[in-house]
């Protein structure tokens, strides 16, 4: 699985002109199955995204985690981190999961995230859905993140 991680003072995700999904303070997670990812992808990402110290301290240093300054998550699928463009001017997203395992990898993280923040702190996009996400990107700080080189 691939992260694309960005701290946010409010994101918000919009599928047919209707708002499907916002949040204040808290993290825009992008995320992208990769077709050998498994359970223990979400896991690991899970724990390391809810403890990463993403957000600034009394003396504005980043020391403190999701879980410390009860912030929220806005999960949205993105299968476009998987794409290659290694060959000619056209990604190929050969990497990325099907549909059929893509789904439920995609469920088991929103639920993972939910069992760490609570449900009424966890927002999401649709998956398979064009949707249009804006952000107003705290600092800036956007991290990138992938399971399986456990990075």
């Amino acid at each position: 699985m691939r992260v694309i991680l960005q701290r946010v003072s409010e994101a918000a995700v919009v599928v047919n002109e209707e708002s499907i999904g916002e949040i204040g303070e808290g993290l825009l997670i992008l995320l992208g199955v990769e077709g050998a990812d498994d359970e223990s992808d979400v896991a690991w990402l899970v724990r390391k995204i809810c403890q990463l110290r993403l957000f600034e301290d009394d003396e504005g240093k980043m020391n403190r985690s999701l879980l410390d300054v009860g912030g929220s998550a806005l999960v949205v699928s993105q299968f476009t981190l998987h794409a290659q463009v290694k060959k000619g001017t056209r990604p190929s997203f050969i990497r990325a999961a099907r549909p059929e395992q893509a789904i439920p990898l995609y469920e088991a993280f929103v639920s993972a995230m939910q069992n760490e923040l609570g449900e009424q702190r966890v927002a999401t996009g649709e998956f398979g859905e064009m949707m249009k996400v804006s952000l107003i990107n705290d600092g800036p700080v956007t991290i990138s993140m992938d399971s399986r080189r456990r990075e």
